[in-house]
């Protein structure tokens, strides 16, 4: 079984907000408020329809990039979970370690359905590992596509988990960077210039360091002996800059999809073109009744 999780809601909401409009529209007969719901079902469908179809061809169009040489921005990866080192994250159903769950809890109410209660989402980041590196993944914010279903009933209570484990296949578009790298500035003449003048701001400390005879000003020769400090500094910060690790991260965009899912991106790609299908049915269905109720009058 496969459940869309947003931490917007959105992806759940929409469909069920949809059928509702659909069955109030059905049994308020031709009545102002029938109306009402039809042309909200109208802008959902047009809406529904658009963002799915959207996120279908994101999906298709952005090739799957390897760590190790992905370019910075929206980038599609592919590999295996890994937790990151240290504290294990733990399921709260039964305590097994994870790298991510949502935990929905549901209450028996007197006639027998199921009331939801509460929802908990895990925040921890886990490592994806395709093989050419390594990248932190972050969910917060992420659409979640998960099959991994776990269900526990205890007395009144009922609850739903869904998570990703260690060595799982997981499937991630969304905002790529990499943390501490640099473009490395081989202009070191105008860093040393840089550098140069930010000590004469600070006249006190300048001839505290280089002027070696005490007469209160620097010379041309201590002059000369600032300049090669200086380069010195400037080139051991590069070095230091450049061999300093590089750690890789994937994040919420800030307006494209940010999706992590256990499944292939071509059985997701089918599924959101499905939801496109079922939004434009909606937003067709709703155009054509609302042309009929304008036909005959609405009372």
């Amino acid at each position: 079984m496969l459940v869309r999780l947003s931490r917007d809601g959105l992806n759940v909401s929409l469909p069920m907000l949809q059928l509702g409009l659909v069955a109030f529209a059905i049994h308020a007969d031709r009545s102002m408020g029938s109306a009402l719901a039809l042309a909200l079902l109208l802008i959902s469908g047009l809406f529904g329809w658009f963002r799915s179809l959207r996120h279908a061809r994101l999906i298709v169009d952005t090739p799957t990039s390897r760590i190790a040489s992905a370019a910075q921005g929206y980038t599609e990866l592919r590999g295996r979970g890994q937790p990151l080192h240290g504290t294990p994250l733990l399921s709260p159903l039964n305590g097994l370690p994870l790298l991510w769950y949502r935990l929905s809890t549901f209450r028996k109410t007197s006639d027998g359905k199921w009331r939801h209660v509460s929802t908990e989402d895990s925040d921890s980041s886990f490592l994806l590992d395709d093989g050419s590196g390594v990248c932190a993944v972050d969910p917060d914010g992420a659409e979640m596509l998960i099959r991994r279903k776990d269900v526990v009933e205890r007395g009144e209570l009922r609850q739903i988990q869904w998570s990703l484990l260690r060595h799982d296949p997981i499937y991630v578009l969304g905002e790529f960077s990499t943390l501490g790298s640099i473009s490395p500035d081989l202009d070191t003449s105008r860093q040393v210039r840089e550098l140069l003048a930010h000590w004469k701001q600070d006249q006190k400390t300048l001839l505290k360091r280089f002027d070696l005879d005490g007469d209160g000003t620097i010379d041309l020769k201590e002059w000369e002996l600032a300049r090669a400090q200086a380069r010195r500094e400037v080139v051991k910060q590069r070095d230091a800059a450049l061999a300093a690790p590089e750690a890789h991260l994937m994040r919420k965009p800030a307006s494209r999809l940010y999706l992590i899912s256990d499944l292939d991106p071509r059985q997701i790609a089918r599924r959101y073109t499905l939801w496109s299908v079922f939004h434009a049915a909606i937003f067709l269905g709703a155009a054509t009744t609302l042309a009929w109720f304008g036909q005959i009058g609405v009372s």
